[in-house]
């Protein structure tokens, strides 16, 4: 199993989610955040209250997919999420050593 993080403009993620469960990935969990880096945006960088030096917003996007179904979602994430700028994000993947369903007894 992989475990994908997918860094994106929060302007985009209606239009991922949307393709992602089109695709029929449906399950998959979304963070709002704020980002700090060499790939910034310079057009939307701002100071925050919150953290008082330039950066942009970001959403985080984390699913666990069979090893299989990366390219796909990857390739899902980039079509839907580019916009051709600086800044646009960053796709990791990770190996998932197991799953535990929280429900399951002992």
């Amino acid at each position: 199993m992989k475990e994908i993080k997918a860094f994106i403009r929060p302007e985009k993620l209606n239009t991922v989610a949307k393709y992602l469960k089109k695709e029929h990935f449906c399950c998959f969990t979304v963070f709002k955040g704020e980002g700090v880096g060499d790939y910034t945006d310079p057009d939307t960088e701002y100071p925050s209250l919150d953290f008082p030096f330039l950066h942009n917003k970001v959403v985080k996007i984390e699913l666990v997919c069979n090893k299989e179904e990366v390219p796909k979602i990857i390739k899902t994430i980039k079509t839907h999420a580019q916009t051709g700028h600086s800044g646009d994000g960053l796709i990791y993947v990770s190996n998932v050593e197991s799953k535990t369903r929280i429900r399951e007894t002992i």
